[in-house]
């Protein structure tokens, strides 16, 4: 029997690739997949309705998965949901907490992919960590290193990295988990990452994501003109692909407005279009905060 389940093909690892790495319009356009079991119908569904949300069409999520969908797909509807609606996101986060109590779907893995993801967009990573740090999937140990570098615990993420190692070290996920941790740590940490980064442009179609993660390590290198051609790139591709919620991609912008600065140009349209289309960025709310001390010491000198 278990000889018979390794040899089985994995129908979804193109699928996966292409929305680990970004490549969102890519999972939707190839998610048309024969002799899928039940169970891998449903994980295609939920990487595509994912993929859907990372463009930025959370209507069509809410819209199409009705009340009789699976689990995992009433857990994806949540996160578009969530996402959509700002001010009610309470009312999403309390039905939320009132699923993950339930013993009959409380642990279903999609579910605390989820939930992990959304208290990792409240900042919350205490709670995230409630319902993902028991691991069972890559994209759940992904999902902790990425909490864990966000609370600056670079030893626990380096942790669940090994885990994940042990699993399959050549996973993208495995793969990904370690830049990320390589650009946490910094020093020559950061020519590994590159690396990596490398190895997926030369391997897969070059997204945002990945040219992002050649641009951060560029710029930790100093090398900020190699940053800033990548970064115009990654919009290029995305109006290219009319593709222009990707094109508003706020990290690229954010990005951009950190290599501008330093190569002495003007990051002011970057970033207007950041403020306007990403108002909640940490670079802004920053931004703003530095523009009040300004203000406020311009009128005490005054």
């Amino acid at each position: 029997m278990a000889a018979a389940a390794a040899a089985t093909p994995d129908y979804l690892f193109n699928l996966r690739n292409h929305f680990y790495l970004g490549a969102y319009q890519a999972a939707i356009n190839n998610s048309d997949l024969p002799n899928l079991s039940p169970e891998d119908a449903i994980e295609r569904d939920c990487l595509v309705y994912r993929s859907y949300i990372a463009l930025g069409s959370y209507q069509l999520v809410i819209t199409e998965i009705d009340s009789s969908a699976a689990t995992p797909l009433q857990a994806v509807k949540l996160l578009a949901l969530y996402l959509s609606s700002p001010e009610s996101k309470e009312s999403t986060i309390a039905s939320l907490k009132e699923w993950l109590a339930d013993p009959a779907i409380g642990n279903n893995p999609i579910l605390r992919l989820i939930a992990g993801t959304i208290f990792f967009h409240e900042q919350d990573y205490n709670e995230a960590l409630k319902h993902t740090n028991v691991g069972g999937t890559m994209e759940l140990n992904a999902l902790n290193v990425q909490i864990f570098i966000k609370m600056h615990r670079a030893d626990y993420a380096e942790r669940q990295l090994r885990v994940m190692q042990q699993v399959d070290e050549d996973h993208t996920l495995t793969q990904l988990a370690t830049a990320w941790l390589n650009l946490a740590v910094g020093g020559s940490k950061i020519q590994e990452a590159y690396l990596i980064f490398q190895d997926f442009s030369e391997k897969y179609q070059m997204t945002s994501l990945v040219l992002n993660g050649k641009a951060v390590c560029c710029m930790h290198m100093n090398n900020f003109d190699e940053a800033e051609t990548l970064l115009l790139e990654a919009l290029n591709k995305a109006m290219f692909y009319s593709l222009f919620i990707d094109a508003k991609d706020p990290e690229t912008l954010a990005n951009l407005i950190v290599c501008c600065l330093h190569l002495g140009k003007s990051a002011s349209r970057f970033l207007t279009q950041l403020k306007l289309a990403h108002p909640d960025h940490i670079l802004i709310k920053r931004s703003a905060t530095a523009e009040e001390s300004f203000d406020r010491a311009v009128q005490t000198v005054a």
